[in-house]
């Protein structure tokens, strides 16, 4: 089984950007998390994160055929990117929206997600345990089909 993880804008700035929210820990190290608890579960898990939309949108587009799911952290794409959606949509993987913080219990324009109506389910609020949720739910549901 093989697992896309996608993190969108800013991510890169994870252990210095607002820990208070997003904890300390960097991205490097929630990544490897990732991989090592796929790992444990019988899946091997690439991580990609890049700041601008349109390289998230071709990453998403090469997974098919290549991936059985994708795990995506779009940041602040996932309220305004509807390129990233639709590139969702298209290629039919299923995807795991994940969020470190609550979206809903923060600012309004937050509230909105363009990508859950695309998403299998969504994970959001539980720090950087979010990943490992996210990843672990997805497994879960690909080894039942």
């Amino acid at each position: 089984m093989k697992i896309l993880l996608i993190n969108g804008a800013n991510l890169n700035m994870l252990g210095i950007r607002e820990p208070e929210k997003y904890g300390g820990k960097s991205l490097k190290e929630i990544e490897q998390a990732v991989i090592d608890k796929g790992k444990e579960l019988g899946a091997d898990v690439d991580v990609y994160q890049s700041n601008i939309e349109g390289e998230i949108v071709e990453k998403i587009q090469s997974a098919l055929n290549n991936y059985n799911g994708i795990l995506i952290n779009a940041g602040g794409y996932t309220h305004t990117s509807v390129v990233i959606r639709d590139a969702i949509a298209a290629v039919q993987i299923p995807t795991i929206e994940v969020h470190m913080t609550n979206i809903h219990a923060r600012e309004e324009f937050r509230h909105t997600s363009l990508l859950s109506g695309v998403c299998k389910a969504i994970i959001a609020g539980f720090g950087e345990d979010s990943y490992i949720l996210a990843l672990e739910g997805l497994i879960s549901s690909l080894n039942k089909n």
